[in-house]
């Protein structure tokens, strides 16, 4: 077996561990469990760390559980939220755990059959029908209210300059949390609990309640919140959560976030959200620091993780459309992609929407007198007679030509480009 402490140290991807916890994991195979809030149908990238923990964690021989939230996703994390979260259906919480159980797949081998096979289980299987009164009785009195209010997230709350304190519900989370840990301790024989650096208290109390309650020892490891050198926050862009599933962030935009990263970001990154080792990390931030230009690591690192997110198809495809504005590319790599991406690509590209009775259409007329990309018709003929106009990456060259229905890409869009950078999206309905 690796050593998985280890391989997580040199990776800056340990922030708190248990005394022992080594030792434990040295010793014999062992399962360990992290949480994952249900209350959507995708994961995004703030999920990644504890994905990659449970990869890692399988990687070095042992067995890994995703614990969906579904008990606890309904009452809300004082660690982690100010407001309290919203009552899920049983529907939707099943349609939730499928979606998430598919882009775990791509991380956790759940289907080999081997002892160290991953798991997936829900809170709230066994929480539904586990009363209030049974609950306190059976739970509640291992753990006083002063060990409770001890916890940080709690704490925080309470000393909140809104000074609305927290409801019961919250300050019960740390109860529920640390009765998934026993649940799993005692059916599952699960010894570790993981996960990031503000869930220290809440993971204690579960190694506490098994000591308590059972006269048995568990463990606790926590991991760094991920930051931006910048101090921006991790994840979050203009339009919000970078998605693992394609419908909310295409392919695309997933590479795009990666490639973009700073220099500082990126060797952070690539030790925490890929499988590449020690040695080959080193070798390619060596190579980055000779030619920073040339933006190796965050290549390399946009690769890895595209690859392992979206699988290599996408990711080619991804670079094929980053070479549509930043490189050489031609009409028949435009061609090739799907809508999604397209629009992915252009993203914030001035649009004109136009009517099929529009087409077909003077070339002068359609971009300076139905659409605004010129000012003038004399402007459009200049730029054209220098060779600067280009129509789905061809050069226009004809100034009495004209734009056809034959154009369209995906049916109803032409591109339109002024220059090298100047692009302009004609949309035909």
């Amino acid at each position: 077996m690796k050593n998985f402490v280890k391989e997580l140290e040199w990776r800056g991807m340990i922030h708190d561990v248990m005394p022992g916890t080594e030792e434990q994991l040295m010793k014999e195979p062992v399962t360990a469990y992290v949480g994952i809030d249900p209350t959507a149908d995708s994961l995004h990238i703030g999920h990644l760390v504890s994905i990659m923990m449970l990869k890692h964690f399988q990687n070095c021989g042992h067995r890994p559980v995703s614990l969906l939230g579904g008990a606890t996703g309904m009452i809300g994390d004082p660690s982690m939220k100010s407001a309290e979260r919203n009552l899920l259906d049983e529907e939707t919480l099943r349609h939730n755990q499928e979606c998430i159980k598919k882009q775990l797949s791509r991380f956790l081998d759940f289907d080999s059959g081997k002892p160290n096979a991953a798991l997936l289980v829900n809170n709230y299987d066994w929480m539904k029908d586990y009363s209030f009164l049974d609950f306190i009785r059976d739970i509640g009195k291992h753990l006083t209210v002063n060990y409770m209010m001890s916890k940080d997230s709690v704490k925080k709350r309470l000393s909140g300059e809104e000074r609305e304190g927290m409801s019961f519900t919250e300050f019960s989370y740390q109860l529920v949390q640390g009765y998934d840990f026993l649940w799993l301790y005692e059916h599952m024989g699960c010894k570790l609990q993981m996960g990031g650096s503000d869930q220290w208290g809440n993971i204690t109390t579960g190694t506490e309640l098994i000591r308590r309650k059972l006269g048995g020892e568990a463990f606790a490891l926590t991991c760094p919140l991920i930051t931006k050198a910048d101090g921006g926050k991790f994840g979050k862009t203009e339009k919000g959560n970078v998605w693992l599933d394609a419908r909310y962030t295409s392919p695309y935009t997933f590479y795009q976030f990666w490639l973009n990263v700073s220099d500082e970001d990126a060797r952070k990154y690539i030790k925490i959200f890929t499988m590449l080792s020690k040695e080959e990390i080193d070798a390619v931030i060596e190579g980055h620091e000779q030619a920073p230009h040339l933006r190796v690591l965050q290549k390399l690192l946009a690769k890895e993780i595209t690859v392992m997110v979206h699988g290599e198809e996408e990711y080619k495809k991804a670079v094929d459309a980053s070479g549509i504005l930043f490189g050489n590319s031609t009409s028949d790599v435009l061609k090739k992609l799907d809508e999604a991406t397209f629009l992915s690509v252009f993203d914030g590209v001035p649009q004109f929407n136009l009517s099929r009775t529009d087409l077909p259409c003077d070339i002068l007329e359609m971009l300076a007198v139905k659409t605004s990309v010129f000012p003038s018709k004399g402007e459009c003929r200049k730029l054209i007679q220098g060779g600067g106009l280009s129509i789905n990456k061809d050069k226009f060259t004809d100034v009495a030509g004209q734009l056809s229905s034959d154009y369209l890409l995906d049916g109803k869009y032409i591109l339109v480009q002024k220059g090298k950078k100047n692009y302009y999206i004609l949309k035909v309905e």
